[in-house]
């Protein structure tokens, strides 16, 4: 895996979780699947987005989690994940910055898995 921030021990522990990539319609089904999506709460016209679900494998989420840490405080390398982060911590704060870039993250691993390409760092005049 070649996703910036993202380690031998959280690739293994996503292809374990994961198992077979092709059970999923799209990569969103993941991130809902590792429970890194919203509750929503829906009555008659109301429409409320809650917390993150924490529905599913917590190490996983937990593992995902520090990958963002890592790339948003540790990895030296500009990328456009890492600029996005940025730009959203500052706006929404650290914390939900991180499950935020950990759910694209989860989106990016199982996209890069199925398709059977690597990460593009991207280019820093582009951003």
């Amino acid at each position: 895996m070649t996703v910036p921030g993202d380690g031998v021990v959280t690739a293994l522990t996503f292809r374990h979780t994961i198992d077979a990539p092709s059970r999923f319609r799209s990569a969103n089904d993941v991130d809902a699947y590792l429970g890194l999506t919203p509750r929503r709460k829906q009555s008659g016209e109301t429409d409320v987005n809650g917390r993150v679900s924490r529905w599913g494998d917590s190490l996983l989420r937990a593992y995902l989690y520090e990958a963002a840490s890592v790339l948003m405080h540790r990895t030296q390398k500009w990328s456009a994940l890492k600029a996005w982060g940025t730009r959203l911590s500052k706006r929404i704060g650290l914390k939900k910055a991180k499950v935020v870039v950990a759910r694209k993250i989860a989106v990016l691993l199982h996209c890069i898995w199925v398709d059977g390409t690597t990460f593009e760092w991207g280019n820093e005049k582009m951003a």
